[in-house]
């Protein structure tokens, strides 16, 4: 078995079928058709099953996933030491809910990572869509929250496709509001002091539910609210019409300026956030180095980081 056999049969995982590995990787689906049964006859198993939706990965794929993953990670390593005059490119893919210190934490790794070239991916997504990151391996981690609403439906989908939930922090609820709002100066807000302001919240797309929102109190009705799709907008709805988003209060002033505060929320609830990956997969250097920038952010704004354990 050959090393550049192990990366095809990555690639099939990524793209989903030999078809577009085929494409992806700029060879014949024969060619590529044949190294993966020679791979299957090594092993002496079946390592992919065929659906209506493509290639899906048996139990013994998913396990050889991981070792494959861990030898093309070492074989990189050294031939960027031994074999090569320049680093090898590195790659790495994140995808998460609409969170400024996920980014922090990426500014971080990149900066700390110190290489001459590099193909990362920060996919800010809705969260059925960022599930489907992980899962499909398009992302290798993703972060996303869990509170008393959503915990046994997100819990269960995760389970059914194959990822587990590792807990970062719990954050009591915040409103994030334009410094100039009225409510800008409170110590605290209730809801009721809310009704007059438009709610603000992520559009989740055709797999739109309650318990998909990236906002905790999605089912309390308002009378004012409006759907975005991206956080530079909703930022500035913040500040064009006074509108209010209920998040965790980590807020970054370094990467969005003093233009938005967070104002605790009186509400008997709480946001853990956490990071998702496949269970079958060992993590990358780089995905296990985002984690630790994450930590550290996380840290940085006075917030207690949990231990780190496995959910699903």
């Amino acid at each position: 078995m050959t090393i550049q056999q192990l990366r095809y049969f990555v690639a099939i995982v990524k793209a989903g079928s030999i078809n577009k590995a085929a494409d992806n990787l700029y060879i014949s689906q024969p060619s590529l058709s044949a190294a993966l049964r020679e791979i299957e006859r090594e092993v002496g198993c079946t390592l992919f099953t065929r659906t209506a939706r493509g290639m899906a990965l048996t139990p013994d794929g998913q396990s050889f996933l991981g070792y494959a993953h861990q030898v093309i990670e070492q074989m990189e390593l050294l031939e960027a030491r031994w074999l090569e005059d320049r680093p090898t490119r590195q790659q790495c893919a994140i995808s998460t809910q609409h969170y400024a210190f996920v980014v922090n934490a990426f500014v971080n790794m990149v900066k700390a990572t110190k290489t001459e070239e590099y193909a990362y991916t920060l996919r800010e997504a809705r969260t059925y869509e960022l599930v489907e990151d992980v899962q499909e391996l398009r992302s290798e981690l993703g972060v996303l929250y869990l509170n008393s609403y959503n915990r046994e439906v997100i819990t269960r989908l995760l389970r059914e496709r194959g990822l587990v939930f590792h807990p970062l922090f719990i954050a009591k609820p915040h409103i994030f509001i334009g410094k100039d709002n009225p409510l800008a100066q409170r110590e605290s807000v209730t809801l009721a002091d809310l009704e007059d302001y438009p709610r603000l919240s992520y559009e989740q797309g055709k797999e739109n539910s309650f318990y998909f929102s990236e906002e905790i109190l999605s089912t309390e009705f308002v009378k004012k609210d409006i759907y975005v799709g991206d956080r530079a907008t909703i930022f500035n709805l913040m500040i064009g019409l006074n509108g209010y988003t209920i998040a965790t209060g980590l807020v970054s002033a370094d990467l969005n300026g003093d233009n938005i505060v967070a104002v605790p929320l009186e509400v008997e609830d709480e946001i853990e956030v956490g990071w998702i990956v496949r269970k079958d997969i060992t993590m990358s250097r780089l995905a296990k180095r985002f984690v630790e920038e994450l930590k550290n952010v996380v840290r940085g704004y006075g917030v207690e980081v949990l231990p780190d354990e496995v959910i699903g």
